[in-house]
């Protein structure tokens, strides 16, 4: 590990400490894939309490860890907020993508670790922000590259987000990762085997650098700047041993 690695790891072990020791739930910032497998690679006997994670919906890419002493006795939330941004004018906006809103972001002066997911549509953005930076960004955030927006602020305890997927169906020799993956995304094998043993595949948010990493159903396989997919299931067999299976891609 490097040394902002090194650094993470220490403060994630603080903060499991600080929540056995006070007898509170502690939060994270917003932690990404890589940042998710340092969690899960630190020693289950090395940390103090348990932990869950929550990006403000179901399948967030980017999420918070809360930590959880032993003796929970009051119900908790995630300091997660969630904003709607659409253009002040629809009729002469932009076309703007996700880069575009998480730019104008960061222009702000955010860290990065203070926002989670951006989900972009054709007619808006939700940003899943930590709650100490909903107001700042609900009266700064005023326009992305030329386009006016307006922001508003929505309940999180009254939303519900299912980001848009698209089923595929594809037939592969066995249940391996790479396998499924070159379902989902057309590329050489070559190419794939260097995505997976670089360290940009991960699943359920710990990375795997083993193309024969067999897979288990529902599993959420993400492959940084591609994008990510469900593993459903196997739909049937054929006489000769291959799989049908049933991926969805977000």
């Amino acid at each position: 590990m490097n040394k902002e690695e090194q650094m993470l790891q220490k403060r994630l072990l603080e903060l499991s400490s600080i929540a056995y020791q006070r007898d509170i739930v502690t939060f994270s910032d917003f932690l990404n894939l890589n940042e998710l497998h340092i969690l899960q690679s630190i020693p289950k006997n090395e940390l103090s309490t348990r932990y869950e994670l929550f990006g403000g919906y179901e399948y967030a890419e980017r999420q918070m860890v809360a930590f959880l002493p032993d003796a929970l006795c009051y119900e908790y939330e995630y300091p997660i907020d969630v904003l709607r941004v659409s253009a002040v004018h629809r009729k002469y906006a932009e076309s703007l993508t996700h880069r575009d809103y998480l730019g104008a972001l960061l222009n702000l002066g955010i860290e990065r670790s203070k926002i989670g997911d951006l989900a972009v549509t054709d007619d808006f953005c939700l940003i899943f922000c930590h709650a100490d930076m909903s107001d700042f960004i609900y009266k700064e955030f005023t326009r992305v590259r030329h386009t006016l927006i307006s922001v508003e602020k929505m309940q999180l305890s009254e939303f519900h987000y299912m980001p848009e997927r698209t089923e595929i169906k594809g037939n592969v020799s066995s249940i391996r990762l790479d396998s499924v993956l070159s379902s989902a995304f057309p590329m050489s094998r070559s190419k794939l085997v260097g995505y997976i043993e670089g360290g940009k595949v991960f699943v359920n948010g710990k990375m795997i650098t083993s193309n024969g990493y067999r897979l288990k159903e529902n599993d959420i396989i993400s492959v940084r700047g591609m994008g990510r997919i469900q593993y459903d299931s196997v739909i049937s067999e054929t006489k000769k041993g291959r799989y049908f299976i049933r991926l969805y891609k977000y």
